[in-house]
């Protein structure tokens, strides 16, 4: 149990028995009442989004989230499923996916999350490098501040690049953020 002033952004807390992940802790402390901490959620079954405020000193339930590196295997018309290194297989539905979606590969690694022994989610690395499929030949003309032209980098994804980026290019990619980070 922590209090609600100790939990910030990513951890896991207990709410009505739904397991809830925290997408923005805002501490206030007004004048006359008493501190209190607005909590964006995530809830990690169904993935609906929430909001609730509690007092700084209101004790709530946290869960530590299990951990298994991952390969992506193949997928199974609703599911996606992983294979870890003692050839276990664990099977995601694609909703839980997110953004993991546009940067899956065959053999790709990454993080299979557990919540009470059931796979819920993925975690990718948090850089990946793709190659650049196709793009528009940059232009030369207004170029005053960052100039940005979309490029598409695999399963119809599509990122903003920098102008000085052309097909056949290899770029990092953040995948917290989806946004360009620099040429390879």
């Amino acid at each position: 149990m922590k209090t609600a002033q100790d939990i910030r952004t990513g951890n896991v807390v207990i709410i009505d028995g739904n397991p809830l992940v925290v997408q923005r802790a805002e501490y206030n402390k007004s004048g006359r009442n008493t501190a209190v901490v607005k909590f964006k959620f995530k809830n990690l079954l169904s993935g609906a989004p929430s909001e609730a405020v509690y007092k700084a000193d209101e004790k709530l339930e946290t869960v530590i989230l299990e951990y298994k590196d991952c390969q992506y295997s193949y997928f199974a018309d609703p599911m996606y499923v992983f294979m870890d290194s003692d050839y276990n297989q664990y099977e995601i539905e694609a909703d839980n996916m997110g953004d993991a979606l546009n940067y899956l590969e065959d053999g790709m690694e990454a993080q299979v999350v557990f919540y009470d022994g059931t796979p819920i989610s993925v975690n990718l690395p948090n850089v990946i490098v793709r190659e650049i499929i196709y793009t528009e030949p940059g232009v030369r003309g207004d170029t005053s501040g960052k100039v940005t032209k979309p490029a598409q980098v695999g399963n119809n994804f599509t990122i903003l690049v920098p102008l000085f980026c052309n097909i056949g290019d290899k770029i990092e990619i953040d995948t917290r953020t989806n946004e360009y980070r620099s040429r390879v």
